[in-house]
């Protein structure tokens, strides 16, 4: 599901991009270069005061808000408005404006139902979504700041850019300049059709979230030195769906150049795709058929037409779709022949992610295999799945282990050997292992460090969340906050006075980030080995599918000659009136 439709007057992104996608998703404007002198002049000029800054962007001037250590610019366009004849179009550039813009307050989030984190605080929704915003640290610095970018998660069904969790203030004051950015969710951001393919020059539909991604980045090419950034040190990042889009923009040929260094924190796509019709542009694509029909629009003009409350009460399940443009092959096979962004990758996972998935279930030792199958293919559970124990509390500790090891474990540790093999230039993976002092009241009371926990350690927005927070929680989020500046500063996490953390390529271990932050062997990679010999063997079913059938009809005799032989063996066995005469 990609969406390059209509072409609009643009240039070529660099990295081979094709000419037909619109300027928002090009580096470069039209008339930039006189932007670009002008905003020169602003470069380490943007906080040098506690008065409010004025920077000159492509599109204008704004005015940022002074807020504590940093400059705050709040709601800045990266494109045009996606209504209307653009809903479903490729991001736009956005229209320029006279005087001065203010930017003091956020955009509406992108419309979506329900929040994540599920306990967000509630926001404006609306089409008009496309803004990022942006943290610059008060002060001068004799060259320009690396810059991180934001990507949030929540299933690219829910998130925002503006939630007081992701307040880039705790960053910035490490050097950094902080940007996030908001992009289209669920069928608005994702869908898929034949019509729409055939509007679009390179006959390609669906993932316009992503694309959002990719112009938010382009932007950034062309501005962030205005507010004292590098653009030639740009860390992406992002957690849980928002870092399976880091994975997908590290393996995207419209991202080659756009940044350096990427994070991925709780997700990635790196399952054997092929296995799975929705992801091929031909699948996501009669995806989008049933969800049209659903809707009752007999046209994509009406659907364009239809309110988005009303979009929004048909179930539609988004996902990336290998298109080949923005997609070329699926990210393990993209890294697995070696066509990936060759840039500095820092990922790992939480102890305790599947808690998460389990809020709310009982699990048994009689539902436990059902529980599972509800989440996963039932032959991946009965293959895989651990056992269920002896007891109730040891299946959920089974079934939270599977759903953490299925979902975002066996993912982490695959990106971090897939990038150590094909030449990434430094490769860290980790295990965040610190459970959050929550009240009993709290959803996630016991849960441990299970998934999004890490994310105020990170954002040092710990206050964010209501929780008997510690001195202990308050130095983690500070290495923590350390280690991810510096790997956007040099592609390198350590840093004076923080235990050494190996580069996962030659030393293959974990780093531990929790009541102790120490570098280990990966915790129980068996059961990672399972999952990835499963796949191994799936990925060349869906490559050699002649081969898989003779294979399947090979194991099928092999078993039931196994079971005749069993049977004929249980057949010959002595009976107990027999057992008793002999």
């Amino acid at each position: 599901m990609t969406g390059h439709l209509r072409r609009e007057p643009g240039r070529y992104l660099r990295g081979g991009a094709d000419p037909a996608l619109p300027e928002a998703l090009s580096r470069r404007r039209h008339g930039g270069w006189l932007r670009t002198a002008f905003a020169a002049l602003w470069v380490g000029l943007v906080s040098q005061t506690a008065l409010a800054a004025t920077v000159a962007t492509e599109s204008g001037l704004v005015q940022g808000v002074a807020d504590s250590s940093v400059t705050v610019f709040r709601g800045l366009p990266f494109a045009a408005p996606p209504v209307g004849r653009l809903r479903w179009r490729a991001p736009q550039p956005a229209t320029a404006w006279q005087g001065v813009r203010e930017a003091a307050t956020y955009s509406p989030r992108c419309p979506q139902s329900g929040a994540y984190p599920p306990e967000s605080p509630a926001e404006p929704t609306s089409e008009d979504c496309l803004y990022l915003n942006v943290w610059v640290p008060t002060g001068t610095t004799p060259k320009p700041l690396p810059v991180m970018v934001w990507f949030y998660g929540g299933g690219l069904v829910n998130g925002s850019a503006s939630l007081p969790l992701y307040r880039g203030d705790r960053l910035a004051e490490h050097g950094v300049i902080l940007v996030t950015a908001n992009y289209r969710l669920g069928a608005l951001g994702f869908l898929a059709h034949p019509t729409l393919s055939q509007e679009s020059q390179l006959r390609l539909s669906g993932n316009y979230g992503l694309l959002d991604q990719v112009a938010a980045l382009n932007w950034i090419q062309r501005n962030i030195a205005a507010f004292g950034g590098d653009p030639g040190r740009v860390t992406i990042f992002g957690q849980s769906s928002g870092s399976i889009s880091v994975s997908a923009l590290t393996s995207s040929p419209l991202a080659k150049g756009l940044f350096q260094r990427a994070i991925g924190q709780s997700g990635g796509l790196f399952e054997p795709l092929a296995i799975v019709p929705g992801y091929s542009l031909a699948g996501a694509q009669a995806e989008g058929v049933d969800f049209v029909r659903r809707t009752g629009a007999k046209t994509i003009e009406q659907l364009r037409e239809m309110p988005v409350a009303e979009l929004l009460e048909v179930p539609f399940d988004p996902h990336l779709v290998i298109d080949g443009v923005a997609l070329k092959g699926s990210p393990y096979d993209v890294y697995a022949n070696n066509g990936q962004n060759n840039v500095d990758i820092l990922v790992g996972y939480n102890a305790a992610e599947g808690q998460y998935f389990l809020h709310g279930k009982s699990i048994t030792t009689e539902n436990y295999t059902q529980t599972l199958s509800e989440d996963f293919p039932p032959i991946l559970v009965r293959l895989l799945a651990p056992r269920a124990g002896n007891d109730n509390r040891s299946a959920r500790a089974a079934a939270a282990a599977f759903e953490g090891d299925a979902r975002f474990r066996w993912d982490m540790w695959t990106w971090a050997r897939l990038a150590a093999r094909m030449g990434s230039k430094h490769v860290y993976l980790y295990e965040f292992t610190r459970a959050p002092p929550f009240a009993s009241d709290s959803r996630y009371f016991g849960m441990g460090a299970t998934h999004g926990m890490e994310m105020p350690y990170v954002f040092g927005n710990l206050d964010s969340a209501a929780a008997a927070w510690t001195s202990g929680d308050r130095q983690l989020a500070d290495a923590m906050q350390e280690y991810w500046t510096n790997f956007a500063r040099t592609g390198d996490p350590n840093g004076a006075g923080l235990p050494r953390w190996p580069d996962f390529r030659s030393s293959l271990q974990v780093m531990m980030l929790g009541d102790q932050i120490e570098a280990k062997a990966v915790p129980d990679a068996e059961s990672l080995r399972r999952i990835d010999r499963f796949y191994r063997v799936a990925r060349a079913g869906a490559e050699h599918p002649l081969a898989a059938l003779s294979l399947a009809i090979v194991l099928v005799m092999v078993f039931l000659g196994g079971a005749g032989f069993a049977y004929r063996r249980w057949r010959r066995r002595p009976r107990a009136s027999e057992a008793q005469a002999l």
